[in-house]
């Protein structure tokens, strides 16, 4: 799954990766190392620009709201439940097979958080010793130290207890569509923990390389099942992942501090 995820990057510096070509400087986002659902996020999206004399997509890019909220929902309660899409299921779950053929994105991430339970402590709950296991926080990044480019997928929800002039009358939301982790070998592994994605969670956010973006993004492409070849798990060996500090784990907490590599997980038993 993506339950966490740091975006420090500049809208300049995601407008010369992706070929954006238009976004508004009053959208600007503070950089953030500790994203959590219904947060604000960036995104790379292309649909036409309002009022313009050409009528065609423009790549933007994009505030919305993490944690997606289907057209059709009748409040936006359950928008912090999904903040993740299946790449297996989303061409027909309900709250997904729609933006799935029109309204595609890309959210920009510096890397992902993820949490592992030790081995020892995961003997101790089953044995009913622990009533909740420590957890060792694991930033999984890619190992070149380009941007993480998410597959995601966004919807608009129109609030009807507001009149259309209201700020708030619209809701942009988004949701990270993800995949089974790899099983192979990180491109560079921590010394002490876990050698695979896999070790650390099953479930992974599907990274889109950049000769996918195109085709991810443009509009006209609404075939499900050609849309669905797009959703093929990145190639192995792009990773890596090494052990952050425990702090991540209260949202509250937020900074570059929280991206510094530990010598070693905090918890000795982990491993």
């Amino acid at each position: 799954m993506c339950g966490r995820y740091a975006a420090s990057r500049r809208p300049e510096d995601l407008q010369g990766v992706f070929g954006i070509e238009t976004w508004e400087p009053e959208e600007t986002l503070t950089p953030d190392w500790n994203v959590a659902p219904t947060k604000e996020v960036y995104a790379v999206l292309e649909r036409p620009v309002k009022e313009a004399a050409d009528p065609g997509p423009v790549r933007q890019l994009r505030r919305l709201k993490w944690g997606l909220v289907p057209s059709w929902a009748k409040t936006p309660e359950g928008g912090a439940r999904m903040i993740n899409a299946r790449a297996e299921t989303v061409h027909e779950k309900p709250s997904f097979r729609r933006p799935f053929v029109s309204r595609r994105c890309i959210l920009p991430a510096d890397g992902y958080y993820e949490w592992v339970t030790g081995s020892e402590e995961r003997q101790l709950e089953e044995r009913g010793r622990k009533k909740r296991p420590r957890k060792q926080p694991y930033f999984v990044t890619p190992a070149d130290g380009s941007v993480m480019a998410m597959a995601g997928l966004y919807e608009f929800w129109r609030d009807r207890t507001l009149p259309d002039d209201h700020p708030s009358a619209w809701w942009a939301t988004c949701s990270v569509i993800t995949t089974e982790a790899e099983t192979t070998p990180l491109a560079v592994a921590p010394a002490e923990g876990p050698g695979s994605l896999a070790e650390i969670h099953p479930r992974m956010p599907l990274m889109l390389t950049p000769d996918r973006w195109d085709a991810w993004l443009d509009p006209a492409r609404t075939d499900p099942e050609e849309l669905r070849e797009l959703l093929a798990p990145p190639p192995a060996g792009l990773m890596r992942a090494y052990p952050v500090t425990t702090a991540v784990s209260n949202v509250r907490n937020n900074g570059p501090e929280l991206l510094e590599e530990l010598p070693a997980p905090e918890e000795s038993t982990l491993f």
